[in-house]
């Protein structure tokens, strides 16, 4: 800006203060940047003329003398504002009677006009295009906001820098509103400039512009939601795939549609294609309208050239995911000489010096008694008491002779010298803490300072305990007051903090200390970590010593001085100055603690004014703060001020703070050469510190240097792009006494050259020695020796290492850059977080965030570290301001540091968690980041442009190798081919069981008629059935002639009512009863095929009667037989708003039967005539009917007999949905085969009685069960903890020989153990529980029996099955999967596995599709179109090569065989066949196959609050939804939690995170996922969704 570093002093006084109070509107964003800047050009407008001549040049110098203008020269307005404070609520000065506003909202750690004009200048690039990106769909609900009059205003938490707590920015110049523009510029040339990236370099971001088409947030709640329909592409074919590579090959599942209820049967005309079906969902809108629009967008910011794929099929990837991309051959490389270590001068000898801290205290205690050695001041600032020398020393004797000889008794001490001992005194009680120190000193017990705990889950609580505990720490002396404010319990004791030992409190006033008699004559300080991990610095007597002798020659401290200190009292500086130099020099401490510059910012400078104080100690945040403040205090002079001790001079924007002071107290008498930067580390203690200079010489210079030079970790002077250029002040010499050298920070301490970033490490006598009780971490950290390059040790001389990153410049002043706690490594770069606070701040976010409130850090995903930035956000931002916000930060960060942020995070008002004096917790929130708790109101994930690393997409090989030569190869190899089969289905077995049970006839196997027909002769009163309610009452039973007399008369009343032909379809619709198998049975009687149907539920008929009303109109159903209530709901008013009702075929209700026998009961003429149809909707959303005949029926009848050792005399128990597969075919047909009575429980009662089931068991003592995976998901989730409850009632489960999941799915093997192990204390064996496996082409392939052996299981590398491949591992290898066999094969049975492409056979544990050939299979497809290449595709396909004349039936699945160790019924080895997922399922991403069910595994796992998950693909952008079981606030921690999960496990970025309420995501009957249903469903905009995050 042009009247940027100009003296405003001749423009008037009022001119001045209201550009003072302009900047304080914008600061607590009451305007905007925009009128900021016309207000402010109005006011200048008469004056312009003598300012625009002067302007800041841009340094482009490595060397920049600090006495001109500088990059931290504040522009003129803020070097004369009106009073603030970092609170607002104290009196206000300024002019008009303004309420007193808060400086703390322009907090200036990170202020440099510069380094925001830079970040200015990056985001003007980004104009030339406009695109629409997505923000995220969040339901109103979810957007929690703490209350405006409960938000901390922004300086009470920020205030304190000393915490890592930000500063406030400055001003921004006027180039700020005009050049934030649409970043889609900048996100195409990322995108385009990143070649070899394997995913899309974005980001997402609205522009300026209002008008621009922008898609809004979505309001859920049907008040209104906005039309995306403007966005919609004139075209409505799918969008292409710009995401990975595909294979170009079809797919089995392009000729089928997937929206039930609303679903297309199997066997749809081939010219009605899948594209074009999906154009429109279920309620006919366009799948490219709404939700699907923001994933066009996201697609749209997604596109970037495409890597090409490896042509390996199958490679172990882990090593090219490791390697990330190759460095840039022009990266810059160090190339000076080695470093020279740099020695500091001579510590010098002074007679005077006291032997110890406990002897100048004694000496100037009784030499000096009066003279002052401390002065507190109140919270208004004004001195409260004066502690002299002599007091301290009284009070500190008595207090050590308290410690050691009132504690405890004689015999037995409390306290011995060498003890720990903590200190727990406030900030605003300095001399309660000295006393306690100096106490501690003189009893030779050693203090451990720590901060008051304020409440139980004080963030940092568990690790301070850590310390104590470890440390041996057992008392606590603390003050009166303070004392009486800690948290107490109801009984009135202190409170047991967090992970903290038991302490004993002693209370440190001096009416509790006892007077010693006349003849009665090591320290700790401890440091957290970049992990959070607390570590106690042991420092001993003679380095503390030493340390104050090296301070006292490096700051020419005289006996006498005044020094003001705004430090903590307890550590590091404030400590070091404050407490221990000052007393051995008899120096007069003025303490100003931080409740007083809350209050007053100027009180600091008002001390040094009124006492003429020689030294102030401050931090930065202390020198902005009265800037802040000041308006013209003339009466105010600095000039006897010779040493301003900058204490975290060693920040590299702290040059900026120091130069606007200047600026403005220069005037005041303050001396430029004054200001002394230092740096110091917990470990070395002092590192380095500026020395005043002399009167008018030049100050130092500054180091101008390239940000991505310093990634590098090389030094290079910034001359070409001045958007990345740093700043660096020195923080002068290294200390008295002292070597340094600069150390490679990571490896060996490799010494580094010249021009090369390090770690400064430092050999002195005054510094720390070791963490107490971690002789590990003491020896790499206080034990360094350094090497040269040729790896040969310097010397013997052991140096310590600081943690401070940094160089040795000209005239070996030291330059440090950064913090090894700071310090961001991606992709073998270093980023300083400083950095990027500073970068994110200078994105001006006026209503958007508290600037002070910025946590930044790295976690590791997927093998290198990533970004996390959190903040949080104001209560009145909006979402889109909010949104605007995040993608301007992502842009900026790119621009300047090159860098993609992983995570960006805004957090409600004052839900961060902070230190004792108000800073951000940086550790803690990463650790409410990782385990979800914390609780994020926005979020904006960017993985496609950071993660990097990801291996290349993979192609499928060329079928270069036919399947012949693939089948000779194997045999060639030694390994058989991959088949198997049950035992033989002989007839003489069965002969022979027949003849000794009842002399049934051979010939009745074929008709199942028949043998209901024979059964209730010979046997009228045997008991086939039995059904149980919710009670467990049996409220019907069947037996063989009563099942056989409903039956016939239902087949007079369809002879009589329906009007019915011989094969006519009848549909029937009966709640689980014995109605439904009378109504079959009927039928079957009637010579007319039976459709078994689930009703509608009564209170959903929109969702559930629509697809009833399809297999009617499929089935080509002439009847309908239902029961009276049913019929009532068919015709009812709620049934006509879904479905025609005047259309239902002929609708007979057999409640009210004829009581006449039909004339003759109808026999097929032969076997493979059609029995019945069985209908059902697959997971993949497919309503396929399969065609059962009689010979078929009674053939698997046959099969499941002999499997499971079924008789008459035997019971059952079967807890099933009887309406389709093997649950139809137990519950109807095998009974009246074999003779066994079924006690049949309806799963829906269930929901009513969890315990039935369990019960039923136990009360008939029942041996072999069948049951779905619904009803043991239930039982575990619902009884889990009433076991004992269950066995107090008697509950006993050790009957139970088999309990038999049925399912057409790869086994839950989780759900079956946890089922195995909750309930093995009701006596059930963990060996009973077993899965069976049936298809839509055979029903029952598998089914665990009697006489085979256990199931098996194996541990599977998943890397290989995605690959299509099986590699069997140990068990808990990393990506190992666990599968079981899904039972034992039925007799009859032939299964092989089959190349699904070559349609060859393949080899032993290869994995393939699965073939089955049986006599029970499965007719064909039931269509209406008359399609027959499904038919012949599915149910008689040939083999390429092997057995081409034996014709198979393709199951869709995928699966593998593998011969186990353990031996058949038979004697022969077993085949155990494990099944991994169905084919039409699997997702197709970057070249390779995944299974949805192994993602929603790691999903579930992700948090706590997920209750369930699906995950489905749309346009290869993978999507996952996920149930919230939590709080809506819980919402958005699972997007960064899902999505790294998804990217550690899986090697896949998620697309879409979608969050949902419980029971959102379709379940079948048989408890599996309907997920193209969901998926159809989210496109359609109908889920409701609680948060939909785009992931960029």
């Amino acid at each position: 800006m042009a009247d940027r570093g100009v003296d405003f002093s001749g423009i008037p006084k009022e001119l001045r203060d209201h550009l003072a109070e302009l900047e304080l509107e914008l600061s607590e964003g009451d305007i905007t940047q925009k009128g900021y800047e016309k207000k402010r050009a109005k006011l200048l407008a008469p004056f312009l003329p003598q300012i625009t001549s002067v302007d800041l040049p841009l340094p482009d110098v490595q060397q920049q003398s600090s006495s001109g203008p500088t990059s931290g020269e504040p522009s003129p307005a803020s070097s004369d504002r009106s009073p603030a404070s970092p609170e607002a609520s104290g009196p206000s000065s300024s002019s008009g009677g303004r309420r007193n506003r808060s400086g703390g909202a322009r907090d200036d750690r990170y202020r440099s006009d510069i380094h925001t004009e830079a970040v200015q200048a990056a985001l003007a690039k980004h104009k030339e295009e406009k695109m629409a990106l997505p923000m995220p769909t969040k339901r109103r609900s979810a957007f929690v906001q703490s209350p405006v009059d409960n938000c901390t205003p922004p300086d009470t938490s920020s205030a304190s820098e000393d915490e890592g707590s930000l500063r406030r920015q400055a001003t921004l110049s006027a180039v700020l509103a005009q050049s934030l523009q649409s970043p889609d510029y900048w996100i195409n040339r990322s995108v385009q400039s990143s070649s070899t990236s394997s995913s899309a370099s974005s980001t997402l971001s609205h522009g300026e512009n209002k008008t621009q088409m922008q898609p809004q947030p979505t309001r859920i709640g049907n008040t209104h939601t906005h039309s995306l329909c403007k966005h919609t592409h004139p075209t409505h074919s799918v969008p292409p795939d710009v995401t990975s590579y595909t294979p170009e090959r079809g797919s089995r599942v392009d000729s089928r549609v997937d929206l039930p209820p609303n679903a297309m049967p199997k066997g749809m005309p081939r010219g009605q294609s899948r594209t074009s079906m999906l154009d429109t969902t279920a309620d006919g809108v366009p799948v490219n309208s709404r939700v699907s629009t923001k994933i066009q967008q996201l697609l749209n910011t997604l596109k970037r050239p495409k890597r090409q794929a490896l042509s390996e099929f199958f490679l172990d990837d882990s090593e090219e995911i490791v390697e990330v991309p190759q460095p840039d051959p022009n990266t810059p490389r160090p190339e000076g000489r080695q470093i020279i270590p740099v020695k500091g001068e001579p510590l010098g000898v002074v007679s005077n010096w006291p032997p110890a801290l406990q002897a100048a205290l004694a000496r100037w205690g009784a030499t000096q008694a009066k003279s002052p050695a401390l002065t507190a001041l109140d919270v208004t600032g004004k001195p409260l008491y004066t502690l002299t020398y002599g007091k301290l020393w009284s009070r500190s004797l008595k207090l050590a002779y308290t410690l050691l000889n009132k504690l405890g008794t004689k015999n037995e001490p409390v306290l011995r010298p060498g003890d720990r001992v903590a200190l727990v005194y406030p900030n605003s009680d300095p001399a309660m803490f000295w006393v306690a120190f100096y106490g501690c000193l003189l009893a030779e017990v050693i203090p451990v300072p720590i901060e008051v705990p304020l409440s139980r889950q004080d963030a940092g609580s568990l690790q301070i305990g850590f310390l104590l505990g470890s440390c041996g720490v057992g008392l606590a002396l603390t003050s009166e007051i303070c004392l009486k404010g800690l948290p107490k319990t109801p009984q009135g004791e202190i409170m047991q903090f967090k992970g903290w030992p038991r302490m004993k409190w002693v209370v440190t006033d001096t009416k509790y200390l006892t007077k010693p008699s006349k003849d009665w004559q090591p320290f700790m300080c401890y440091k957290a970590s970049k992990e959070g991990t607390v570590m106690g610095v042991a420092v001993s007597k003679i380095a503390l010593l030493t340390h104050c002798q090296a301070l006292t020659q490096a700051c020419n401290y005289c006996e006498g001085e005044t020094l003001v200190n705004v430090l903590d009292c307890k550590k590091d500086m404030g400590l070091w100055h404050g407490v221990l130099t000052s007393v051995m020099n008899r120096i007069h401490t003025i303490t100003v603690p931080y409740a007083v510059m809350k209050a007053c910012p100027m009180s600091w400078v008002q001390r040094v004014h009124i006492h003429k104080a020689r030294v102030a100690l401050v931090k930065c945040r202390d020198l902005h703060w009265a800037m802040m403040a000041h308006r013209d205090q003339r009466d105010t002079n600095l000039s006897s001020i010779r040493m301003l001790i900058v204490a975290d001079g060693a920040n590299p924007w702290s040059v900026s703070s120091c130069d606007a002071f200047l600026n403005v107290f220069q005037s005041h008498g303050l001396k430029p050469e004054v200001i002394c930067p230092c740096a110091s580390s917990p470990e070395a203690l002092t590192v380095a510190i500026r020395r005043p200079g002399a009167r008018g010489a030049a100050l130092p210079a500054r180091a101008i240097l390239s940000m991505g030079g310093l990634s590098h970790g090389v030094i290079r002077v910034n001359t070409e792009d001045k958007n990345s250029a740093l700043t660096v002040q020195d923080v002068g010499h290294v200390m008295p006494g002292a070597l340094m050298c600069i150390v490679k920070p990571d490896g060996p301490p490799q010494l580094c050259k010249t021009d090369e970033i390090g770690e400064i490490v430092l050999n002195s006598r005054a510094g720390g020695t070791m963490y107490y009780g971690l002789p590990g971490v003491t020896k790499n950290t206080f034990e360094v020796i350094p090497v040269n390059q040729a790896g040969a040790p310097l010397g013997e001389i052991l140096f310590t290492r600081t943690g401070l990153l940094g160089f040795v410049g000209p005239g070996s002043l030291v330059f440090v850059v950064g913090k090894n706690e700071g310090l961001l490594t991606v992709s073998g770069r270093r980023h300083n977080a400083d950095d990027l606070v500073a970068t994110a701040l200078a994105v001006e976010p006026v209503k958007t965030v508290y600037r002070g409130r910025i946590a930044v850090f790295s976690v590791t995903v997927f093998y290198d570290e990533r970004i996390v930035i959190v903040a949080e956000q104001r209560p009145d931002a909006s979402e889109e301001d909010s949104f605007q916000w995040m993608s301007r930060v992502l842009q900026a960060i790119d621009s300047i540091h090159q860098v993609g942020l992983y995570c960006l995070a805004l957090v409600p008002a004052n839900t961060l968690p902070k230190t004792p004096l108000g800073g951000i917790h940086i550790s803690e929130t990463k650790q409410n980041f990782l385990e979800g708790n914390l609780h994020p109101c926005n979020i904006l994930l960017c993985p496609h442009t950071c993660v990097t690393n990801l291996p290349k997409p993979r192609q499928k090989q060329p079928v270069g190798v036919g399947p012949a030569s693939i089948m000779v190869g194997n045999l060639v190899a030694g390994k058989r081919m991959a088949q198997a089969a049950g035992r033989e289905l002989g007839v003489l077995e069965e002969e022979g069981l027949v003849r000794k049970l009842c002399s049934w006839p051979t010939m009745m196997h074929q008709f199942l008629s028949e043998a209901l027909q024979w059964r209730a002769q010979t046997d009228p009163d045997h008991v086939l059935y039995v059904l149980l309610n919710a009670k467990g009452v049996a409220v019907c039973t069947a037996t063989c002639s009563q099942l056989h007399k409903r039956a016939e008369k239902i087949t007079s009343a369809l002879m009589e009512r329906g009007g019915l032909n011989t094969g006519d379809n009848v549909v029937l619709l009966y709640p689980p009863g014995i109605d439904l198998i009378a109504a079959f049975y009927g039928c079957l009687y009637a010579g007319v095929i039976p459709v078994t149907v689930r009703p509608p539920h009564p209170q959903n008929l929109a969702a559930t009667l629509p697809t009833v009303r399809m297999i009617i109109d499929v089935s080509k159903a002439a009847c309908i037989l239902t029961t009276q209530p049913l019929m009532r709901i068919l015709r009812s008013r709620e049934a006509a708003a879904s479905v025609n009702v005047k259309t239902w075929p002929t609708i007979i209700d057999t409640d009210d039967l004829p009581r006449r026998r039909p004339p003759q009961l109808y026999k097929p003429p032969t076997a493979e005539m059609l029995a019945y149809l069985d209908f059902s909707v697959s997971t993949t959303g497919m309503l396929t009917g399969v065609k059962m005949s009689h010979s078929a029926v009674s053939t698997l009848c046959r099969s499941i007999k002999l499997q499971c050792e079924l008789y008459s005399s035997r019971q059952i128990a079967i807890c099933l949905d009887p309406y389709c597969g093997l649950g139809f075919v137990q519950w109807c047909l095998s009974s009246v085969y074999s003779g066994h009575q079924s006690i049949l429980i309806p799963p829906m009662e269930l929901e009513l009685s969890l315990p039935l089931w369990l019960s039923t068991l136990s009360q008939y003592k029942i041996r072999d069960t069948f049951c779905s995976y619904s009803v043991m998901e239930l039982c575990t989730k619902g009884l889990g903890t009433q076991t004992d409850a269950l066995k107090a009632r008697g509950v006993n489960l050790s009957c139970v020989r088999s309990c038999v999941v049925i399912a057409e799915e790869r086994p839950r093997l989780t759900l079956t153990q946890s089922f195995s192990k909750l309930f093995k204390d009701l006596g059930l064996s963990p060996r009973a529980v077993s899965t069976a496996f049936g298809s839509r082409v055979n029903l029952a392939i598998c089914l665990q029996g009697t006489a085979g052996p256990d199931p098996s299981t194996v541990y599977v590398d998943m890397k290989s099955l995605r690959h299509d491949r099986v590699r069997l591992v140990e068990r808990g290898a990393p990506q190992s999967l666990s599968l079981m066999e899904s039972g034992t094969i039925l007799p009859g049975v032939r299964v092989i596995i089959v190349n699904p492409e070559t349609r060859g056979p393949l080899g032993d544990s290869h994995l393939g599709e699965i073939w089955v050939q049986s006599p029970h299979s499965s007719s064909g497809y039931y269509t209406i179109y008359g399609e027959e290449s499904l038919q012949a595709d599915h149910f008689n396909t040939r083999l390429s090569f092997g057995e081409p004349h034996t014709l198979w039936a393709r199951t869709g699945y995928l699966g593998f065989v593998k011969r186990t160790e353990l031996l058949g019924s038979t004697g022969d080895r077993h085949d155990a066949l494990f099944v991994v997922g169905q084919l039409d399922e699997t997702l197709e991403l970057r070249g390779l196959r995944y299974h949805p069910i192994d993602i929603e595994t790691s999903v579930s796992r992700a948090h706590r609050s997920i209750a369930e998950s699906a995950v489905f693909t749309w346009t290869n952008l993978l999507v996952v939804v996920a149930e919230l079981a939590g709080s809506e606030q819980e919402a958005l921690d699972l997007v960064p939690l899902v999505t790294n999960v998804v990217l550690e496990e899986h090697h896949l970025i998620v697309g879409v995170v979608v969050v949902v309420d419980p029971g959102v995501i379709p379940i079948n009957s048989r408890g599996e996922k309907q997920r193209m249903h969901l998926r159809d469903s989210f496109l359609a905009d109908q889920l409701d969704p609680i948060y939909v995050a785009y992931n960029m």
